[in-house]
């Protein structure tokens, strides 16, 4: 039998984003290295912040997520919101 959960505050980064200090996202969101960058250096209120700006994007040009180009799309997008980096034309 395992003894009581023990609760742990979240870890803080400074964020890449906001230049503030505050909660790391609670999970690497994907298994690669941009997934890994955005565990190391984003927010959560700056994750949310992708989260609704991703769903507008999906929305707006009717992607399917499932979809290889459309995935590659999005991380190209996020890349650019959180790290504010400009891809190649």
């Amino acid at each position: 039998m395992s003894g009581p959960a023990i609760l742990r505050p979240m870890a803080t980064i400074d964020c890449t984003k906001c230049g503030r200090t505050g909660d790391r996202v609670a999970f690497r969101p994907f298994q690669n290295d941009l997934g890994r960058r955005v565990y190391d250096e984003i927010c959560a209120p700056c994750w949310a912040e992708w989260l609704k700006h991703q769903q507008a994007l999906i929305n707006h040009y009717a992607l399917n997520v499932q979809d290889a180009q459309a995935k590659e799309f999005l991380f190209q997008h996020l890349d650019q919101f959180l790290f504010q980096t400009k891809s190649a034309p």
